[in-house]
């Protein structure tokens, strides 16, 4: 059963890691020589990402030999241990749209550490967007008395990447948030994610698919 419809948010730029976009880059510190071009790319980048995300709530059912997630069924164990406990779970895709992959192409012929450079922003940049969503769900899980378990993507542990199919159907990605699926079960824009964040409930009278207690039209567990 579908406990809830889906909702899209636009997000605001998270501020940059610096840090974060070395470490991706495989630099293990801020040497003088990496940064001026890390700023010209900053530089360019300007204006040219959107940070979206669709998301949906759904309640989970075990069986004897997985999970039934409304939305689809998976036998997957390490997701099983993800998600212990958990009465629910938000699904969720995330983009920071195609203006990275057309910089990371441009640059791919003319200058490829600079192109090598914008891949390590673009994932920064998508792990900073999922991180602003799951704290957002985390705050809305807590004025419940619930808790969240750490996200959990298709394609890690034994969870097949073919998950990725459910979640496009059930999100209606395209639509939504612009973020496409080809038949090798690749996104595009590239630099985007789905995942699945477990809810655990602890001492509360609502209902999982329901909340009677918030007044935010964006809340994820809101009927």
């Amino acid at each position: 059963m579908m406990a809830d419809m889906i909702h899209v948010k636009t997000y605001d730029a998270p501020e940059y890691d610096i840090r974060e976009i070395l470490r991706y880059a495989g630099c293990g510190k801020a040497e003088a020589e990496e940064l001026p071009l890390l700023k010209d790319c900053l530089a360019e980048l300007d204006g040219k990402l959107s940070y979206k995300v669709c998301w949906r709530y759904f309640l989970i059912r075990r069986l004897e030999n997985g999970l039934d997630l409304s939305f689809a069924g998976t036998d997957s164990a390490d997701l099983g241990r993800n998600l212990a406990g958990c009465e629910g779970v938000v699904v969720f895709a995330a983009t920071i749209g195609l203006g990275i992959d057309r910089l990371i192409a441009k640059y791919g012929r003319i200058s490829p550490s600079k192109s090598f450079l914008f891949q390590a922003v673009g994932a920064e940049r998508i792990e900073s967007l999922c991180d602003c969503f799951c704290a957002e769900i985390q705050k809305q899980a807590a004025e419940q008395g619930r808790f969240i378990k750490p996200r959990f993507s298709p394609g890690y542990g034994d969870l097949p990447l073919g998950m990725q199919e459910s979640i496009f159907r059930v999100l209606e990605c395209p639509g939504k948030i612009g973020l496409s699926l080809n038949k090798s079960l690749l996104m595009s824009p590239s630099k985007s994610v789905t995942a699945l964040i477990g809810i655990t409930e602890k001492n509360t009278g609502h209902s999982p698919g329901k909340c009677d207690s918030c007044d935010n039209e964006g809340c994820a567990f809101r009927g």
